[in-house]
Formats: structure tokens, C-alpha cells, sequence
């Protein structure tokens, strides 16, 4: 409890951070299910990027598959957010966990003139997985926690992407350097199964009792939507994360960028492994503004435009240490945007509803990496990579202005009445 009273004190803090991962049985559980479940993206994709361009000689095949990943995520969103309201969100995550290893068994088959197709099928059945689990795990964590251990909960939450992704990304790369990427394929499938035996043997209860949504999906998701749009201050936390995502795209630059440094498969995992570094960071680097609501609005507009600076240098850099710190700021930045907005919406959005405004919040943020992601593969390999990748930059930079300048009057508490006070 104590950092939550003191969130100034390092000390204390840490000592929360630890007490939520020792005392805490099933949070423990979940976070390393997710550590598992996060891996295995960055496992599969960094491999699968490099056989890609060596199966089809191209940099279009990798871009395709970043927006598969994303685009799937995108379009199943509301529907799986309504259905981790609807139904048990430990079954849901159990099942996700399943049908994700049934998807990576596909990827064996990303051979020969079929590669590319092959491998955008099977990655948006990873996805689809994927957009089930996540907004499940989500809802579900803050019930696995008291109130007062909410906010040390979600950094250590907010960290799982990020640490598995500097192992996974690093990883992926030195095994498919040393075996081949369908080693790596193996590796994921045995851990999704682990993912699964840890889900079930969470006890305490992932949602409230009597709480489950029953009407049809889309009167279910209309309603979400209404909340939403009552509440400006809800609003504009679901469209913080779109900053990152309008310049995300310039993910599927990277492949081309380690060939042109000379750094290969391991400088791929590298440039991948930093950016999971960066945003495992973040989290911890933004966790002030999470207890004064009078910084949030000015931390999300400040990690915004650090994440546009930081890869407008990097377009500009001509060795690859600078390349990599550059990576590392600007994830650093995203990552404390992604966990301030998610830590304000749990607060704030009441558990019954959690599951479809969580999945709303994920939906247009994953639209954003689409569209960007869609766009740069397209060029990537016609068009200088420096280019592209200060584009991305300079689009995040102009978001982050101009979402900064229209909610620059909002409330700093959300001001519903009777659903919150539901959740309170």
C-alpha cells in the first residue's frame, strides 16, 4: 500500500512491485503466461521476417505480414472484447493459448513459391488468437489485484510485452542464425502450451460475480460505444495510442535497414530487442504521472513527440549504436504512453464494461499500425528507407499536436455517474 500513498519513493514503490509478483499467486500466473504469450509474437515474426526475404527476395512479404498481424488484431477486437465480458475470460484465455498453437503449426509450411501467402494465413490466425487473449487479459488483471496494488500491478503488467520482447526479439534472431527460424516455430508452440497449464491454475475470479454481459454482441458493443462517447476524457485515452501507431509502420523498414548496416539476422534481433528494451523502460520512467492526473495529459502529449524526435534521428543516423539508441528512446516513450493510458482507463471504465472499451482502445490503435504498416511495405522497397522512416516520425510529431491541442480542456477525472460508481 505504500506506494500507492508515496509514489515519489523509489524504494517503496519497488518493494510494492515486488510484493504484487511474490504475494500475489495468480497475478503471477497470468504475468508469466503473458511473458509466454508476448514472446511468442516477436519469436515467430523476427524469424519469419528473414525467411520471408530470403523465400521471396522481396520486402513487401514482411511488410504484408506486420499488417496481417495487426490488421486481424484490429477487425476481431470489438467482438472479442465483448466476448471477454460475456464469457469466462480464464476459459477465453485458455482457448486463445490453444488455438494460437494450431496457427504456428502452420508456419512449418512456409516453403517454396507459396511462402508469402502461407505465411500471411498463418500469422493472421496467430492474430486472431491474439485478439481474444489480449483484451481477456486485460480485463481480468485488475480483478486478480486489490485496489491498492493497482497501480504497481499495472507496470509490472505494462513490462511483460517489453521484457519478452528483448529476449524474444534477440532470441529469434540467434536461433534462426544457429538452427533455422523452424526451430524457433517449435520453441513457441511447446510455450504456448505452458501459457495454457499456467492460465489454469489461476483460482481467484476473473471478473465480478454477477457482472457477465448477456445481451447480443452488437447491441453489447453499441453500448460500450455510447459510454465512450459521453465521456470526452474516455475518448481521448482511446486515441492516445494512434500517435505510435500512425508511425509504426516504419517496423517493416527494419529488415532493409540491417542489410544496409551489414548487421544481418543478429542486428535484426538487436534493432527488435531494443525496442522491446525501450518499452520495457517506459513504463517505469512515466509510472509519476500515473498518481497526479494533473501530468497525465502532459506525459502522453511529451511521450508522443519524444517517439516522433527519437526516429527522426535515427532517419538521420549513419552508424548503427546511434540507429539503436534512437530505437530505444523513442519505444521508451511509446511504452510509458501505451501504460499511462491503459492504467487510466482500468480506473476509470467499470469492470462490466472493461473487456469491450479495453477492445475499442486496442481496435483504433492496431487501425493506426495497419493502415502504416500497409502503406510503408508497399514502398519499402521502392523508396529510400531513410525517407520512409522520417515520414513515419514526422506523421507521429503532427499527431501528437494536434490530439495535444484538442484535449488541452478536458477534465482531469472522468465524470460519469452511475457506471462508475458501479466499478468503484
Amino acid at each position: 500500500m505504500g506506494g500507492c500513498r508515496h509514489p515519489g519513493s523509489s524504494q517503496v514503490y519497488g518493494a510494492s512491485v515486488l510484493r504484487v509478483l511474490t504475494r500475489n499467486r495468480d497475478f503471477r500466473r497470468l504475468f508469466l503466461a503473458e511473458l509466454i504469450v508476448f514472446g511468442a509474437d516477436w519469436f515467430v515474426m523476427v524469424p519469419l521476417l528473414l525467411l520471408l526475404n530470403e523465400k521471396t527476395g522481396q520486402g513487401l512479404w514482411g511488410g504484408l505480414a506486420l499488417a496481417a498481424e495487426t490488421g486481424t488484431v484490429a477487425l476481431l477486437l470489438p467482438y472479442a472484447g465483448t466476448i471477454a465480458d460475456r464469457f469466462d475470460r480464464k476459459r477465453i484465455l485458455i482457448t486463445s493459448n490453444l488455438s494460437a498453437l494450431i496457427a504456428v503449426v502452420g508456419l512449418f509450411l512456409v516453403h517454396g513459391p507459396w511462402a508469402g501467402p502461407i505465411a500471411l494465413v498463418s500469422v493472421a490466425a496467430l492474430s486472431g488468437a491474439k485478439a481474444f487473449y489480449t483484451p481477456a487479459a486485460n480485463a481480468a488483471m485488475p480483478n486478480l489485484v486489490d485496489r491498492s496494488d493497482l497501480s504497481p500491478a499495472m507496470a509490472v503488467h505494462g513490462s511483460a510485452w517489453g521484457t519478452v520482447t528483448v529476449l524474444a526479439s534477440s532470441m529469434g534472431g540467434v536461433v534462426s542464425a544457429w538452427l533455422s527460424p523452424y526451430a524457433c516455430f517449435g520453441l513457441v508452440a511447446v510455450g504456448l502450451v505452458g501459457a495454457a497449464l499456467l492460465t489454469s491454475g489461476i483460482h481467484r475470479p476473473t471478473q465480478l460475480p454477477g457482472r457477465a454481459e448477456q445481451r447480443p454482441a452488437f447491441a453489447a458493443i453499441a453500448e460500450a460505444n455510447r459510454f465512450l462517447r459521453r465521456e470526452p476524457r474516455l475518448l481521448a485515452l482511446v486515441t492516445v495510442k494512434s500517435a505510435v501507431g500512425v508511425g509504426n509502420g516504419l517496423l517493416a523498414t527494419f529488415p532493409v535497414l540491417a542489410m544496409a548496416f551489414g548487421v544481418g539476422p543478429r542486428g535484426l534481433g538487436l534493432m527488435f530487442a531494443i525496442r522491446g528494451l525501450g518499452s520495457l523502460v517506459g513504463p517505469f520512467v512515466f509510472r509519476a504521472a500515473l498518481a497526479r492526473p494533473h501530468w497525465l495529459f502532459p506525459a502522453l502529449a511529451i511521450s508522443m513527440s519524444t517517439y516522433g524526435l527519437a526516429y527522426l534521428g535515427v532517419s538521420m543516423a549513419t552508424w548503427f549504436p546511434l540507429v539503436l539508441a534512437g530505437i530505444f528512446v523513442a519505444h521508451a516513450a511509446g511504452g510509458g504512453n501505451w501504460v499511462m493510458s491503459n492504467y487510466a482507463l482500468a480506473q476509470e471504465v467499470p469492470d462490466e464494461l472493461r473487456g469491450r472499451v479495453g477492445a475499442s482502445d486496442q481496435m483504433i490503435a492496431m487501425l493506426a499500425v495497419t493502415v502504416s504498416q500497409l502503406t510503408v511495405g508497399f514502398f519499402v522497397d521502392s523508396v529510400d528507407v531513410r525517407l520512409l522512416i522520417a515520414c513515419c516520425a514526422t506523421t507521429t510529431l503532427l499527431y501528437a499536436v494536434g490530439w495535444r491541442l484538442v484535449t488541452r480542456r478536458l477534465p482531469r477525472h472522468v465524470t460519469a455517474g452511475p457506471a462508475l460508481a458501479v466499478a468503484d
